[in-house]
């Protein structure tokens, strides 16, 4: 889709350039053109195909356990403030969960190259095993420290080489429907934070954090057989992507969209992690339905994910995202009023909502600013990479607003923080939708 809102047609039978395509982000990054451009291979399987569907089939089980288990970081926040396991501020809790969105993240955007040298399987196979090895040694820990080291660094860059496969490998089965596999592979990341979270809350008085820790580590390794089964890469990319694209950086509307969704990022990251511990440090919710809150946060995010990405197809990406982000913000700001379960539910949900919608359509809207469409995947990798350190501020700021006086957490200045920079957000999207559309507002942007 180009600035104007018009989209680009395509001759599907020409070997020399492929249709570039986006991706969910909570998965992570868009492959486009510069992923599977000027490649020299056969003719792609028909979407008709068993094969065809066994990818999808395969990049769902990635998106399961990388972002799904991401989205899970909220119910190990309201358990580790028990200090079960060891001491520490939520600040410092909240590094552990940040630390491990932007290895997802950047490792991500440095594994595409890999992949596009015919990495595929290598990346399958080291992330995998990272990611067990981290539920390993995580189940193993005592110190906080240690916990970082696991849980942080050994299942987020596991999580980061995962997530590049299970996008980078749909466009060379889907050339028609590509939009439909996405959609389908990335809802994953929803189930997991649903399945994920229930599976802790159920198991850790059963079996005690360590056996709880390896169970959802083998879930993993059952799931991540079938990706490593089934899933096979079709072509090599003749051309290897850049890393960096230095003039990103003198792109203005580029690098207001990415100041954005950078400042988007700290209030929802704060949402993630404490929403949860909010219910039951306030005393709203019992301990139950606080770790509940996650899988009905990520069930909300289902839809927030599906709908509002056929609508941005209708009216254009910015003009979905924009008040989405006023409306994260605006929902932030309502937990200031909340004081029963219902409310905190609705709040909840409303937040699994929109915030999905925050965090599907950044590679859209990368897509349309970028005008060399060869270089999409390094724009957006580049992009998400920078967005991410917004999950460092979000989580560890958040929780030094919080303070550790049990008997008084500054709720108050924690959502209204959220609710500000998520706002804030909303502002300067609506400010680049209006200098790129005018203040028309039937304009497709």
């Amino acid at each position: 889709m180009t600035l104007d809102g018009q989209h680009e047609e395509h001759d599907l039978n020409r070997p020399s350039k492929t249709q570039h395509q986006s991706i969910d982000e909570e998965g992570g990054i868009v492959s486009g053109q510069d992923q599977i451009a000027d490649q020299k291979s056969p003719a792609p399987v028909s979407y008709h195909g068993t094969k065809a569907w066994l990818q999808v089939l395969g990049s769902w089980m990635l998106f399961f356990n990388t972002w799904g288990i991401l989205n899970t970081f909220g119910v190990f926040q309201t358990y580790y403030e028990s200090h079960a396991r060891f001491q520490a501020s939520s600040s410092d809790i909240s590094w552990i969960g940040s630390l491990q969105a932007l290895m997802v993240l950047t490792v991500g955007a440095f594994s595409g190259p890999i992949y596009d040298r015919g990495g595929f399987r290598w990346l399958l196979v080291v992330g995998s095993v990272g990611l067990i090895f981290g539920h390993m040694m995580l189940s193993l820990c005592t110190e906080y420290w240690q916990v970082l080291l696991a849980q942080s660094f050994a299942i987020g860059i596991g999580g980061g080489c995962l997530y590049v496969p299970a996008v980078a490998i749909l466009p060379t089965y889907f050339p028609q429907k590509l939009g439909l596999a996405l959609g389908l592979a990335a809802s994953g990341s929803s189930a997991g934070g649903i399945i994920y979270p229930i599976m802790f809350y159920k198991l850790i008085d059963q079996v005690g954090f360590e056996w709880t820790v390896r169970v959802l580590g083998l879930t993993a390794l059952t799931t991540l057989i079938v990706p490593l089964t089934v899933m096979e890469m079709q072509v090599k990319p003749d051309k290897v992507r850049s890393i960096i694209d230095w003039t990103a950086f003198t792109d203005v509307p580029y690098m207001i969209f990415v100041v954005g969704c950078l400042v988007g990022f700290i209030g929802l990251y704060l949402g993630f992690f404490y929403i949860s511990y909010f219910g039951q440090a306030s005393g709203i919710t019992d301990t139950s339905l606080s770790f509940y809150l996650i899988p009905i946060l990520n069930a909300g995010s289902v839809f927030g994910r599906v709908v509002p990405n056929w609508l941005s197809d209708q009216i254009g990406p910015l003009n979905v995202i924009a008040p989405s982000a006023l409306m994260v913000g605006i929902v932030l700001l309502c937990n200031l009023a909340v004081h029963n379960v219902g409310g905190l539910v609705v709040t909840t949900l409303l937040f699994g909502f929109f915030s999905g919608v925050f965090v599907a359509l950044p590679p859209a809207v990368f897509v349309a600013l970028t005008k060399d469409k060869s270089m999409i995947g390094t724009r957006i990798g580049m992009g998400l990479a920078m967005a991410g350190l917004g999950a460092l501020v979000g989580g560890p700021g958040g929780g030094q607003i919080l303070g550790n006086d049990d008997g008084y957490l500054n709720w108050t200045g924690v959502w209204v923080f959220a609710g500000i920079v998520a706002i804030s957000a909303g502002v300067i999207f609506t400010i680049l939708r209006a200098w790129l559309g005018g203040c028309k507002l039937k304009v497709k942007v």
